[in-house]
């Protein structure tokens, strides 16, 4: 993250830097176009797209941590980790690895109908990474639960 952080700030420098040198180019020639303010605007011009893409990748990293953060939360707060979490509320807590087997269920499903498969409506389990298409059924009970996993049952 420091590292985003220096990029990001050494950008911007190099940034007002060029734009510095095309005003004071354009004040030196009295304004008119002259190969050394063409240069200098060229060299503004690099260096704003050297600026965006620093802050685009800050974006993406602050992104990242947000997800993460948002995740770790939400383990918490399902396995009971947290001080709110669900088993303070009486709500028994479940498995972090059954947690992220849902989720991944999820975010299959949502891709599913995205994509317009609508393959998806009969079940959330079996999504998973290289699925091959919509969400597969596996021994799933009229609730709609796997019954390859225990909490299923209970819940």
């Amino acid at each position: 993250m420091e590292s985003t952080v220096e990029s990001l700030n050494a950008a911007y420098q190099d940034f007002i830097s060029a734009a510095t040198v095309v005003l004071e180019s354009r004040q030196s020639f009295g304004g008119e176009e002259t190969p050394a303010t063409a240069a200098a605007l060229e060299s503004f011009k690099q260096k704003w797209e050297l600026f965006r893409v620093a802050c685009d990748q800050a974006e993406e990293l602050v992104e990242s941590v947000r997800q993460r953060i948002g995740s770790e939360c939400l383990v918490d707060e399902a396995t009971g980790g947290g001080a709110s979490g669900a088993a303070s509320q009486g709500i028994p807590p479940i498995s972090a690895v059954r947690l992220e087997q849902m989720s991944k269920a999820v975010r299959w499903l949502v891709i599913d109908l995205q994509h317009g498969s609508g393959g998806a409506a009969g079940g959330v389990a079996g999504g998973g990474a290289g699925h091959g298409g919509g969400a597969h059924l596996h021994g799933t009970g009229p609730t709609g639960f796997d019954a390859r996993f225990s909490e299923d049952g209970a819940q």
